[in-house]
């Protein structure tokens, strides 16, 4: 499935429910985050204070279920094969399409996603692991704080593909030019030093298997706002089931800082 009106036409008939890692390459993928108007401007001050793991590529009116600036077709409540529903913090449900759920003050709030620079890389001859097994990426709950609002906080959420040693310094200097897409690496080498004690044990996603002499390579990862959002409690949020994005309308070069 490489056509964009293809791909979208099977999330929205739910014949497609899985990950959308390596899924549309060259469109730009984001992190989902729906919530009450009264919390979304200190949400997004959140993310503007964090913009490594948090980096807004759009926001839609109050009660509009598209954004225009992401695609003139879009429709929240329907193009994002599964969402999670977390009520007072908690996540109640999984589920393909929020309609029953959708209300008249929500805001939506799109974020990068590292998933739009695996294409870069690919192109540029790199095998992406997750993609080359056919699964969701390895993501982990690290050590890392978050900078705090009055309701939002939390640790970073990272992602994980593995490289060798002599392949590093061009993932980085690929990756760097989507600072809308969590830009370079967060960490490289030793998972214990930012908190992560088991590579084998992701918190979500899929596992991601090492080869010999690969080293793991971290980018920063916007779960790190549904861990935020479950802290702080608020009456409904909604977001994309992880691994699971929204697919815009906007070219991965479109997010490059260079063109």
């Amino acid at each position: 499935m490489k056509d964009l009106e293809h791909i979208r036409a099977s999330i929205r008939s739910n014949e497609y429910q899985g990950a959308t890692s390596g899924l549309a390459p060259n469109y730009v993928q984001g992190n989902l985050v729906i919530m009450q108007d009264d919390y979304a401007n200190e949400f997004i001050q959140y993310c503007l204070t964090n913009p490594k793991p948090c980096p807004i590529i759009g926001v839609s009116k109050i009660g509009d279920v598209g954004i225009l600036a992401l695609g003139d077709s879009l429709d929240i409540r329907i193009d994002v094969p599964e969402y999670h529903i977390f009520i007072d913090g908690q996540f109640v449900k999984a589920v393909n399409d929020i309609k029953d759920y959708w209300q008249d003050n929500l805001v939506s709030i799109v974020l990068g996603c590292s998933f739009s620079f695996e294409d870069a890389l690919i192109q540029a001859g790199f095998n992406v692991r997750n993609i080359d097994m056919n699964v969701n990426v390895s993501m982990y709950e690290t050590t890392i704080k978050t900078a705090e609002t009055e309701h939002f906080s939390g640790n970073m959420v990272v992602t994980m593909r593995p490289f060798k040693a002599h392949q590093v310094d061009d993932v980085i200097r690929i990756t760097e030019r989507f600072s809308k897409a969590h830009g370079a690496p967060v960490h490289i080498g030793n998972p214990a030093e930012i908190g992560i004690n088991d590579l084998e044990k992701p918190d979500y996603g899929a596992l991601v298997t090492l080869e010999k002499d690969d080293i793991p390579v971290f980018w920063a990862c916007g779960v790190t706002t549904q861990v935020a959002v479950q802290n702080a409690q608020l009456p409904l949020v909604i977001t994309h089931a992880p691994g699971k994005m929204l697919i815009t309308d906007k070219s991965y070069e479109e997010l490059s800082d260079i063109g």
